[in-house]
């Protein structure tokens, strides 16, 4: 069979399924293989029919379709299977031919099969798509990453069927070498995370401490999306407010608190620990997860600890404003940890990441899109070596009007007993990041009276280190200094 394929797809769950259809109605020919061959028939016979896709039923006859330099997405789970996957289709491949893993993989993973392939002269890239079903279809966030040199061969593909912006910039452009799509996607995962938990104690604070209800909640919700909080978040949210269950009640009521995950938040975490990076609300964020998790514990704790009890507020409107505040207030340490992991992973990776196009290519298409990320591409536009978010005039002006209403938002769900464990910690790094001088000179005094840890002074130069012989009993030799 000729080779008349602009790109092949391997893997046809819903996000591969749609990618292709996608593909297909942006005029590009499309091969497609599935390791359970049937599938192919199945989805060219149903879904694709009437469309110009191509199923293959052997890697070699796929493979054969593809006009070069071949270019192969590979839209399976994570792990082996994108290892098995290189395996089957990498010795029928010539250098300059392209394999994408669209899937979410972890970014180890990918800088070790990017080096792999390139070794055989096969360019690799790691791209994180990002917008589930309805995004795959009608255009999601896409964020590749990899061998600089396969840009110019897929940029029209993905910059064709990714999301647009109000101004046509599509959500979608080149981040950088090695693993960093896949990295720039965890790292949205995060972000994802700590948004959907924001959103959930905002929900659990209005309902206890106001009482709403879930009708008033989605009029609350909806009002909000009309303003510095207009996100799909948000949308979402406000629409499953207003549908019932069989029994007429609100559905959300019948849904059961245990939050599952995929690890992908969970990857943020352990980097940022391992770069030393205080990502505090998305742990708090996972950690909210797991906690949720103990369903059986908490209800038994449930009748046996007990909370405050306080009549439901009154002032509704400045009620639903101080929350409204802490949780965009909040929104933005999230997003300014997230950018401060991103800038450390790039230095030590080597990366050459454009901060600016990252908030592009999340303003539309992915879970996490809303206006608010066009102000993050503001700011690095203004100032593309900025150090963190919190020091843009636009940021920094938000934090200091609102931080009343943020601090009594917190005030108010401890007064309430509701768990707001992100508005929390959100303000805890806030109060910890504007502070000039920190405990940690006590902690470096207790490290270096029962271990000499050695410290350093205030009128000494950074990197001098000293010991104090504490109680005139130890000796004058100290601990090696190290990092960790």
């Amino acid at each position: 069979m000729a080779a008349t394929c602009d790109i092949g797809l391997i893997g046809l769950a819903v996000m591969g399924q749609n990618l292709v259809l996608n593909m297909n109605d942006h005029g590009f020919n499309v091969a497609v293989f599935n390791r359970t061959v049937s599938k192919v028939d199945d989805f060219v016979a149903n879904e694709a029919k009437g469309t110009n896709v191509v199923g293959a039923h052997s890697v070699e006859e796929f493979v054969g379709l593809l006009k070069k330099p071949r270019r192969i997405m590979m839209m399976v789970k994570a792990g082996d299977t994108v290892d098995q996957m290189i395996d089957a289709v990498a010795p029928h491949l010539e250098p300059g031919d392209i394999v994408i893993d669209g899937g979410n993989s972890h970014f180890p993973d990918s800088n070790r099969r990017e080096k792999a392939l390139g070794e055989k002269g096969i360019l690799f890239v790691g791209s994180g798509v990002s917008g589930g079903e309805e995004g795959a279809r009608n255009g999601p966030s896409i964020m590749p990453g990899g061998r600089p040199e396969a840009w110019p061969f897929v940029k029209n593909i993905f910059q064709s069927i990714c999301a647009k912006v109000e101004d046509g910039s599509p959500c979608c452009d080149w981040v950088g070498e090695g693993g960093s799509g896949h990295y720039v996607k965890m790292v949205h995962n995060g972000i994802e995370y700590g948004d959907m938990q924001l959103i959930c104690e905002a929900y659990q604070l209005l309902k206890d401490g106001l009482g709403a209800t879930a009708e008033e909640l989605h009029d609350i919700f909806a009002e909000w999306n009309k303003g510095e909080l207009d996100s799909y978040l948000i949308e979402i949210s406000q629409h499953i407010f207003t549908v019932k269950d069989e029994d007429g009640k609100p559905l959300i009521d019948n849904i059961l608190d245990a939050a599952g995950q995929k690890g992908t938040g969970k990857w943020t975490c352990i980097n940022a620990l391992d770069l030393g990076m205080p990502v505090t609300l998305i742990g708090e964020a996972v950690f909210a997860r797991c906690l949720s998790g103990l369903k059986d514990a908490r209800v038994e704790a449930s009748h046996v600890l007990q909370g405050p009890t306080k009549a439901k507020a009154t002032d509704r409107k400045e009620f639903i404003e101080d929350v409204r505040r802490a949780l965009y207030c909040s929104k933005i340490i999230s997003y300014a940890q997230g950018y401060m992991l991103l800038r450390e992973a790039a230095k030590e990776q080597g990366w050459h990441l454009n901060f600016g196009a990252i908030a592009l290519m999340w303003r539309g298409g992915c879970i996490i899109r809303s206006r608010f990320l066009g102000n993050i591409k503001e700011a690095f536009d203004k100032n593309p070596d900025l150090s963190n978010l919190l020091l843009d005039d636009f940021f920094s002006k938000v934090l200091n009007e609102y931080q009343g209403g943020w601090r009594r938002g917190v005030i108010r769900a401890i007064e309430y007993g509701v768990p707001t464990p992100t508005f929390s910690t959100a303000l805890s790094f806030f109060d910890g990041f504007r502070t000039a001088r920190l405990p940690a000179n006590l902690l470096q005094a207790q490290r270096d009276f029962f271990g000499a840890h050695t410290y350093e002074r205030v009128d000494q130069p950074r990197g001098k280190f000293f010991h104090t012989n504490w109680t005139g009993r130890g000796g004058r030799v100290s601990s090696t200094t190290y990092n960790v």
